[in-house]
């Protein structure tokens, strides 16, 4: 039904800097709020960044002021920009996105596979 692919995670050295990008495709009829999680081995997963369809966004404090979070509503993809990256930032980074599907009234989450982000310090 709807396919979230995610690309652009590694290995950085702290200070770093790092982009990832989400892609949805599928059965889409629109798309309210896409976002960024993260989650490490043992804990749960967090939110990083939010932005909805029309524009606000939303930011865990640890985060505000390094990450930015931006998307093209046209081409159903939203990406994360993260700059300053400590080691902290370490985790699986999850796109997420509140999708109705063509002929549904309802929207419903769906989730990417996950990348890695690793900071190195």
């Amino acid at each position: 039904q709807v396919q979230l692919v995610e690309s652009g995670g590694g290995l950085v050295q702290a200070g770093g800097s790092l982009r990832l990008s989400c892609a949805a495709s599928g059965s889409i009829f629109s798309i309210n709020a896409m976002g960024w999680y993260r989650q490490v081995p043992g804990k749960q997963r967090e939110l990083v960044a939010t932005i909805v369809s029309g524009g606000s966004t939303n930011y865990a404090d640890s985060v505000k002021g390094r990450f930015t979070i931006s998307r093209d509503s046209a081409k159903n993809t939203v990406a994360l920009q993260m700059n300053s990256l400590k080691p902290e930032d370490t985790a699986v980074y999850y796109c997420n996105a509140a999708v109705k599907l063509i002929g549904a009234s309802y929207f419903r989450n769906y989730w990417g596979q996950g990348t890695q982000v690793t900071v190195s310090s």
